[in-house]
């Protein structure tokens, strides 16, 4: 018979799985307590029972809160757990990673010195012999000399005392290591660098209400805020002030909001922060008046909102932009993005200049719709209609001449188009008043009753011009996007280099292949994500076989235009 078996009742009931690796390798050499919280909480994890604190377990077992925290973090120095938060306390069980054997221990023997060193700098307490097993483990696989190390313990026992935690050295060390400083002569060079940012970080410390003393893991934040992100002492104490942080961590956050945003002066900041739920409101008026709904407007802030006010324009104007785009179908953020970048590349910032401009437009909007009900149309104005528009303009004709013109051009297949040769062919006679126009200047046929080469000329290129900017309007949507704009830049070079490369039979080609292939996956994608077809940036002429030119690829009178001179005569 078995050593050990299961009743008949036993084996029916409900059981919490315990890896074999840990009660071969780990149970024999472990603390029972330890033993007991490990397992307990193994059952929590089991059994789905997650809404259990750590006040919960210490409970159940009649032990203190404060035992159930040292034991957790007691395996955790053995790698069988994991705390991945404080306050909470939150833990994380891992697996036991040892294959064979117990965990690996040290011979104490070997660093007797080291161990009355270490024991002499933590004077306080005793130090227990997993803690010593630990300091070993990290001169034998991190390569830290003796002296190094004590350094490092030394330089923690001063910032904690001696109620230290093992791991917080640990972790340190680990840090130090991870920069190659495992000497002592590098550990020395390390420290006093730190030395030097320490009386700075004190001050920005006493202005956020950190009680402790700075650490180097809060120097390496400062050399990131002040290295590399470019923040003075000044600007990171008044990010703390705003901000009103109380932890590091916070005040890391804040920073690097601040930097995303550009704002690295204290003026800057302060009146970024006090202007910050005014954004937020401001964010919420424009999607209202673009009705649009955010379940989370953090990135329309970031990405349009904080944007656009850097560009200079204020909420109010932002607001009427909002309300212009919803009434012309523009009513995404995206689409308002597009129309924001055009008026600031025309330097129309300031409400003043938006109102103005948006009086304009709106006044050639109306314009436009009486010359399209004049030309006997029932449609909405199109940008199509707003470039001709401009271009009449340009040729100096009065609201009265276009409106004239619109009129003569009722009836047509392509009335904007018709519109387009007579005021050309108005233009070329010098015709610019109604009392001038004569019936023979509105003459565009030939004696057969044939549209003649350039009313022909004008029509097709009116159809070429119609699609052609459909597909640059696309096009410009796309590159408005930052990221996608990056990446056709990168695809331009990338085919240059391409075609050097080629012409020269350089080995490089093949790289450049690769890289080019890339690059149009990641645009293609990003276009996904923009719901933007790139078939869009291919103009969609009404004609494919001629391409709106009226001839096709043997030179020969297409179909269309042989349509178009029959709709003409009728």
């Amino acid at each position: 018979m078995a050593f050990i078996s299961l009743s008949p009742e036993l084996s029916g009931r409900s059981f919490t799985g315990v890896e074999n690796k840990f009660i071969t390798k780990y149970m024999p050499v472990l603390d029972p307590l330890s033993v007991k919280v490990y397992l307990y909480g193994l059952y929590l994890c089991r059994n789905g029972l997650d809404s259990y604190t750590v006040t919960d377990l210490a409970t159940a077992l009649n032990i203190t809160e404060e035992q159930a925290v040292n034991c957790f973090e007691y395996l955790e120095e053995f790698e069988l757990v994991k705390i991945t938060s404080m306050s909470p306390f939150e833990v994380s069980y891992c697996e036991a990673e040892n294959v064979r054997g117990t965990p690996k221990r040290y011979k104490p023997e070997k660093y007797g010195d080291f161990a009355k060193s270490v024991q002499s700098v933590i004077k306080g307490r005793m130090i227990s012999t997993n803690e010593y097993q630990e300091y070993f483990y990290l001169i034998e696989e991190y390569g830290f000399e003796q002296s190094a190390l004590l350094m490092i313990i030394n330089y923690c026992i001063g910032l904690k005392g001696d109620s230290i935690r093992p791991q917080y050295i640990k972790k340190v060390a680990q840090s130090f290591a991870a920069e190659g400083a495992v000497t002592a002569r590098q550990v020395d060079e390390k420290l006093s660098a730190y030395t030097s940012s320490t009386p700075a970080l004190i001050r920005i410390f006493a202005a956020a209400g950190i009680k402790r003393r700075p650490d180097v893991e809060d120097d390496k934040l400062y050399k990131k805020w002040n290295s590399e992100m470019g923040f003075e002492e000044d600007a990171i104490i008044a990010a703390s002030k705003y901000f009103k942080t109380k932890n590091i961590a916070k005040l890391d956050e804040a920073i690097t909001e601040l930097y995303k945003n550009k704002k690295f002066d204290v003026k800057e900041i302060e009146f970024y922060v006090k202007n910050k739920n005014s954004v937020y409101n401001a964010t919420l008026d424009i999607a209202k008046s673009l009705g649009v709904y955010m379940q989370n407007s953090a990135p329309y802030i970031e990405n349009y909102v904080n944007v656009w006010c850097n560009k200079g324009f204020d909420f109010q104007s932002l607001k009427i932009i909002a309300q212009y785009c919803f009434t012309h179908g523009k009513n995404s953020f995206e689409d308002m993005n597009v129309f924001v970048n055009g008026l600031y590349d025309q330097g129309i910032v300031t409400e003043k200049a938006v109102n103005s401009f948006i009086a304009q437009r709106n006044a050639e909007d109306d314009l436009l719709k009486n010359i399209i009900s004049a030309c006997g149309l029932k449609r909405k104005v199109i940008d199509w209609d707003r470039e001709c528009l401009f271009r009449w303009k340009n040729w100096n004709f009065s609201d009265e001449m276009m409106l004239k013109a619109a009129e003569l051009s009722q009836g047509k297949n392509n009335p904007i188009a018709y519109m387009n040769g007579i005021l050309s062919a108005w233009k070329n006679e010098g015709i610019f008043s109604p009392d001038k126009i004569e019936n023979n200047s509105l003459r565009h046929t030939s004696d057969s009753g044939e549209p003649d080469r350039a009313t022909i000329e004008r029509h097709y290129a009116d159809l070429r011009q119609i699609a052609e900017s459909n597909a640059e309007a696309a096009l410009r949507k796309a590159m408005s996007d930052k990221e996608y704009g990056g990446l056709r830049k990168t695809i331009d070079q990338l085919n240059i280099k391409l075609i050097f490369a080629e012409s020269k039979n350089d080995a490089e080609a093949e790289e450049l292949r690769k890289k080019l292939t890339d690059a149009e996956t990641l645009a293609d994608e990003r276009l996904t994500v923009l719901r933007i077809d790139k078939q869009q940036f291919i103009p969609k002429y009404n004609c494919e076989i001629c391409k709106d030119t009226g001839y096709d690829a043997n030179g020969m009178q297409c179909r269309c235009l042989k349509k178009f001179i029959k709709d003409y005569k009728a």
